[in-house]
């Protein structure tokens, strides 16, 4: 099929999606009418296309909502028309996991419409069609699971199953578990309230980890105080703003100043001092005054 030929298809199934949202927005014989346009487009894009799988799945998937808009007996032929409309789909595309999903509640839908009991093979075949598309996807129809087994009073493999789903990530909000008509018959039994009140738990504990975390995190991010005794070669104490004296390493050398000592003179070095005393010659006789 060439490239062009394959985008009309596209643009085609895209507009039978639309129109099948623009269904459910309304009532009565315009959502009929918008309804069967979009099937009739999703039986056009089926013709010779890679795209059949999706188209099915989405045509299984309008059927079934508009199953939901009517009562018995008119949405039991609806209902079982988006069955096969699933059905097909995997046949074409066996890890297709929506349609599989969708296939199971369809059958449950059926089952309800038509009032059956909790052993009813519509039943068994929405269980199949959970466990197939937890092959496709670990836990993700987990949760449909547990409804089954709910119904069926299946009280272990329903916990087992509301375990999986749990640590999956497939479990529905609390009230909205609390409030499926399908765990109607088990929501009171001490088990199932252990449950749901292990979950409160749990999410107070993660909330409390949460924030020690973000609380570790944060004060990680502080700058750490300096170490006092940490030696730092770039940091210079100032002195006089700190009150205190500079202190001599003992590697330096202290310096004294000598003072120059000056020599005595000697005697004879000494000029000769004039005297006004008088002198007596050997002989006695008197002595003059030297003169200066």
């Amino acid at each position: 099929m060439s490239f062009f030929a394959s985008f009309t298809k596209k643009s085609k199934l895209d507009a039978a999606v639309k129109k099948a949202d623009k269904a459910r927005k309304n009532e009565g014989s315009v959502a009929d009418q918008l309804f069967k346009d979009a099937y009739h487009e999703y039986a056009d894009v089926l013709t010779g296309d890679s795209l059949r799988a999706a188209a099915l799945y989405h045509w299984g998937v309008t059927l079934l909502r508009q199953a939901k808009t009517k009562t018995a007996p008119e949405s039991i032929n609806i209902y079982r028309n988006a069955i096969a409309k699933f059905s097909f789909c995997m046949t074409m595309d066996p890890s297709y996991l929506a349609a599989a999903i969708d296939a199971g509640v369809a059958c449950m839908d059926l089952a309800r419409a038509r009032e059956v009991e909790a052993s009813d093979e519509l039943y068994e075949m929405a269980k199949r069609q959970f466990e197939k598309a937890n092959s496709i996807q670990s836990g993700v129809a987990a949760f449909n699971l547990a409804c089954v087994y709910g119904i069926r009073g299946e009280n272990e493999s329903c916990l087992e199953a509301l375990k999986i789903a749990k640590d999956k990530g497939s479990l529905p909000e609390d009230a909205d578990i609390l409030a499926d008509p399908d765990l109607a018959s088990i929501k009171n039994q001490a088990w199932f309230q252990g449950f749901v009140t292990s979950l409160v738990e749990d999410r107070r504990l993660d909330e409390e980890k949460r924030l020690a975390k973000k609380a570790a995190e944060e004060e990680a991010k502080k700058p750490k105080p300096k170490n006092p005794n940490e030696f730092d070669p770039y940091h210079m104490p100032n002195t006089k703003a700190e009150g205190k004296k500079p202190e001599i390493k003992a590697s330096e050398t202290e310096v004294i100043e000598e003072t120059p000592v000056v020599a005595e003179e000697s005697p004879q070095t000494l000029p000769k001092k004039a005297s006004k005393e008088t002198s007596q010659t050997a002989s006695g006789d008197e002595l003059k005054p030297i003169d200066e």
